[in-house]
């Protein structure tokens, strides 16, 4: 079979590499997905990713921190990710590069749209860290913004459950799964895919995105694949 799409953007939350403690950085984690996303790129596909923080830093402003500082705090976050993924990809022969919003250079490359597009071209997989570089944007919006600059197929936002659902399925075993949506209906019914701006903005931008179960085995393939499996949000 061949894949339906040439370049995606993969948008990982930071808790996806969370240990058993539910905190941290867990390098099984990580070396499993790179053993995924290694069976897609021998595929050919072009990979963008866009990670989280949250298993590292979250809630600061709750805590009394002011919401821009924790933002970046988050930021800090994503990059510390953003390398821990970098390794575990390394370590299986994929040339992977490091594009953060905030400069670091002794760390990481900073992001430069033209060189991030010249990586993939390359068949480098892209990590882009520290989000969009601004406070109050989350990492959603920085995968929507990402994915259109660099010419996506399309969005895949890797959760702990297998789709979209009206209720919190962990929580309600009555909750009902959609198969397909449309961006309108995301909005409308308040459903949580990625936050509002992003969505908005993949709808502007007529983007589509596919939430499935991360751990699922072979899910990611599958996906890339055009398998019917998650939910699939179009306009």
């Amino acid at each position: 079979m061949q894949p339906q799409y040439k370049r995606i953007l993969l948008k990982l939350s930071g808790e996806s590499l969370t240990g058993p403690d539910g905190f941290g950085i867990s390098l099984d984690k990580a070396n499993q997905i790179a053993q995924e996303i290694k069976e897609i790129h021998a595929l050919g596909v072009q990979i963008a990713i866009v990670i989280g923080g949250g298993n590292l830093f979250r809630g600061g402003s709750q805590q009394g921190i002011d919401r821009a500082t924790a933002d970046y705090m988050g930021m800090l976050a994503t990059i510390m990710n953003a390398l821990a993924l970098q390794e575990s990809f390394e370590k299986l022969g994929l040339f992977t590069r490091v594009l953060s919003a905030i400069e670091m250079h002794q760390l990481v490359e900073p992001y430069i749209r033209r060189r991030a597009h010249r990586h993939l071209e390359k068949g480098r997989i892209v990590i882009f860290a520290a989000g969009t570089g601004n406070p109050f944007f989350t990492t959603d919006t920085a995968a929507a913004l990402r994915a259109m600059e660099m010419h996506a197929d399309i969005i895949l936002k890797a959760t702990k459950v297998d789709g979209v659902y009206d209720k919190d399925p962990l929580k309600n075993p009555n909750a009902k799964k959609f198969h397909e949506l449309t961006f309108l209906d995301v909005l409308n019914k308040g459903l949580k895919v990625m936050d509002s701006t992003s969505i908005s903005l993949c709808m502007d931008h007529k983007l589509p995105i596919i939430v499935f179960n991360l751990f699922g085995e072979g899910n990611m393939k599958k996906v890339v694949l055009g398998e019917k499996i998650g939910t699939k949000v179009t306009g």
